[in-house]
């Protein structure tokens, strides 16, 4: 347990670090282009649209009717401007997260574990037990699976604590899923690779749930950027770029504790996918 917590400690402060390199920074760039680009197009053929069915939902909800009844009498109409913004960028968000993910995940990741992997384990030998194909698949699997609780868990937003909880712990979880694999995929075997899962399972998630947490923080750029019109185009892209440098901190995180993990799997030299230990032959009988 103490050393699984020394890891878990001492792969944050060097993923706090390696994401201060040029070479991080620069390479979230392309990610951010990406998905900066994707969401202005969505936004500037779509947002109005969508404003105008959350309007159109809340108009024909006597609920809401007298919701913005009760704000009016006590000063507080603007209110009823700001509430279908929010809710479409509140709508809008996992999603931009997903695929923030998904596009650090396949863009970012395999070079940043390189990178980990250079400067700390260039001995480590690559058993290569992910392939490419095998990372997109789980990836994609995962990330439906994460959509599904998403959606389904959108009842229980309305309980005020729950809101809090709920999101961050369902992206930690994919970003365990994603990452964890991601990070082992090159350098260790299947079995190897299982069985770190296993052992570490609990601190993986861990670093998932917190990551998780972090990258709930640039929602509220995000939403800003709904109640703020003229900064919209500035606040959101912002916005975008904390969530890929959350998920690049994430990917670090994930690296430098799982290639340290299976540094030390293989120098227990009892781990799956380690040679067996040669058997003494017995020698022959021979009559005395």
């Amino acid at each position: 347990m103490l050393g699984a917590m020394n890891l878990f400690l001492d792969s944050f402060w060097r993923a706090a670090a390696d994401c201060l390199r040029p070479r991080v920074i620069v390479m979230s760039i392309l990610p951010l282009v990406l998905m900066v680009a994707l969401s202005l197009t969505l936004g500037y053929f779509y947002w109005d649209a969508a404003l105008d069915g959350v309007r159109g939902l809340l108009e024909g909800s006597s609920l809401v009717t007298t919701l913005f009844e009760w704000l009016q009498s006590i000063g507080a109409e603007g209110f009823k401007t700001v509430l279908a913004p929010l809710i479409v960028v509140f709508a809008v968000t996992p999603l931009i997260v997903l695929l923030s993910l998904l596009v650090v995940a396949l863009l970012m990741t395999p070079a940043l574990v390189t990178m980990v992997a250079e400067r700390r384990y260039s001995l480590l030998e690559r058993k290569r037990g992910g392939s490419l194909l095998a990372s997109l698949l789980w990836s994609l699997g995962s990330t439906l699976l994460a959509i599904v609780a998403l959606l389904v868990s959108i009842p229980l937003w309305l309980i005020p604590p729950l809101i809090l909880v709920l999101p961050p712990l369902i992206w930690g979880w994919l970003t365990y899923r994603v990452m964890a694999f991601d990070a082992l995929a090159e350098h260790a075997s299947k079995p190897e690779r299982l069985e770190i899962l296993r052992r570490h399972r609990p601190w993986l998630l861990g670093i998932g749930v917190v990551t998780g947490y972090l990258g709930a923080a640039p929602s509220l750029l995000w939403a800003s950027g709904a109640l703020f019109v003229v900064a919209f185009v500035i606040l959101v892209p912002i916005a975008i770029w904390v969530y890929t440098l959350v998920f690049a901190f994430s990917s670090l995180w994930f690296s430098h504790y799982s290639l340290a993990a299976l540094q030390k799997l293989r120098d227990e030299g009892s781990g799956p996918g380690a040679p067996p230990v040669a058997q003494p032959v017995p020698l022959p009988h021979r009559p005395a």
